[in-house]
């Protein structure tokens, strides 16, 4: 047993205390670590660890998740304290989980959740919406490209994701836990989602800037991690867009059920509008699925569990067979997603394939391949350990081009905790999807879906 494992044993063991919770053995027999952590352990370890990416790590000033953190503290950017908004969205709901595993007390999330809606109220918007990046200790908008330096309302959407639960989380608590709901309900209420549909059409447009106006022109049509952005805008108590705005914009007038057959799987809806990969990232199955609740949500376009399940699914079949014939590519170690990579960041998926395993991708999955991602969880701390951290499995690693980095990315950290709690309790699920709000904004484009309390 490595010294990696001797760290994660003893994290383990402290926890189980903490959280009450009957510690596991702690004998060696043969070497065999599997007779050391039982599976449920073994995902409260991961849940513990990705959770402090947003707990202790957190940018100070703010409270909200780094942008990225690099244990070999290598920024080349100079952007250690670079926040994001959709990836702190996440965190949001990361915490929820921590208060809920005994991490935390539910005193010290309130208080972390205070500094954070204190902080949005002040920070840069632009008709309601936040930018990708803000500069941690100001609030100002950090420009994520030349022309992006406004708002983004998918970045928003998976913010507004995480505050609208952690709304449902403490709305009927004490005076002070009230204070926070009724705080989040404003930052919500203010968001201008039908200004994004530049003067009228019948789509939502990703980015508009004060200085570059509508200039990076991107309309926003699926499918991909967007679906979100639709249905918040659809259940807007305020400035809410009409269904026609989902319909003949997300949905390209039915053109996204244009779907294909891969690795034996049907994708169901159409991943790529401009060409023929069979599917996208697996972080699509992941980002708007934080809080919606997939399992029996249907429109007249699909069925978003069989959506979700098939879209993992084909992706571990592809590692599996491996048709580029990477090394490590097996059952055990599967997953591709959007995340660094030798070439910076790249959106990894069948038809884009550099040989590089996320290790969020496959443990994202949990609720739609839990004994695949239970594999691979199992391989990470057992067989790949040292590509293990502080908080949690490392963004990426490459043994087909022996490539291994210390760095995390909050986008894809936040995303383990949260859809490794859906998996076993739903209560991200339950609490985003009690929100009348999100109800409402279903109702009125058309979805059906079963109160799974």
């Amino acid at each position: 047993m490595t010294k990696y494992l001797y760290l994660f044993i003893t994290t383990l063991l402290i926890l189980a205390a903490s959280c009450s919770q009957k510690p596991q053995s702690t004998e060696v027999e043969s070497g065999d670590i599997t007779r050391i952590i039982s599976d449920d352990s073994l995902m409260t370890l991961v849940q513990y660890q990705t959770f402090q990416y947003f707990w202790d790590n957190a940018e100070p000033v703010s409270g909200l998740g780094r942008e990225r953190t690099h244990m070999d503290g290598v920024y080349p950017q100079n952007d250690k304290n670079v926040v994001t908004t959709g990836g702190s969205g996440f965190g949001l709901m990361a915490i929820l989980v921590g208060i809920e595993r005994g991490f935390i007390t539910r005193e010290q999330g309130l208080k972390r959740f205070q500094q954070i809606v204190d902080y949005l109220e002040k920070a840069d918007r632009f008709h309601g919406a936040w930018p990708h990046w803000l500069m941690g200790e100001t609030g100002k908008v950090k420009a994520f490209s030349p022309k992006d330096d406004g708002g983004d309302l998918v970045e928003t959407a998976f913010l507004v994701q995480g505050l609208l639960t952690v709304r449902e989380y403490f709305k009927d608590g004490n005076e002070a836990e009230k204070a926070l709901a009724a705080k989040i309900d404003e930052l919500w209420k203010g968001v201008e989602w039908n200004w994004y549909t530049k003067g009228g059409e019948n789509v939502l447009y990703w980015h508009w800037s004060p200085n570059n106006g509508w200039d990076m022109n991107f309309p926003v049509g699926g499918y991909n991690e967007c679906l979100i952005m639709y249905v918040l805008a659809a259940a807007s108590p305020t400035f809410p867009i009409e269904p026609e705005v989902y319909h003949q914009g997300w949905a390209r007038n039915d053109s996204i059920t244009s779907d294909t057959t891969y690795m034996g799987y049907e994708t169901i809806l159409d991943h790529y509008e401009t060409n023929n990969d069979p599917v996208g990232p697996l972080f699509w199955a992941h980002y708007s699925y934080l809080g919606l609740d997939p399992r029996t949500l249907k429109d007249k376009y699909a069925d978003y569990w069989k959506l979700n399940q098939n879209h993992a699914l084909i992706h571990y079949e592809y590692c599996v067979e491996n048709p580029e014939n990477y090394e490590g590519y097996g059952e055990k170690c599967w997953g591709l997603t959007s995340s660094y990579s030798p070439k910076g960041y790249a959106g990894h998926h069948p038809g884009h394939d550099l040989g590089v395993i996320s290790p969020t991708a496959a443990l994202s999955s949990f609720p739609y391949t839990p004994k695949h991602s239970m594999d691979f969880l199992r391989f990470m701390y057992t067989e790949a350990d040292s590509l293990v951290g502080e908080y949690g499995p490392y963004d990426a690693f490459s043994f087909e081009k022996n490539w291994y980095k210390p760095h995390y990315l909050a986008i894809d950290q936040g995303p383990i905790p949260v859809m490794v709690e859906n998996y076993r309790t739903g209560l991200l699920w339950k609490l985003f999807m009690n929100a009348p709000e999100v109800k409402e904004g279903l109702n009125k484009l058309g979805f059906t879906y079963e109160d799974m309390d």
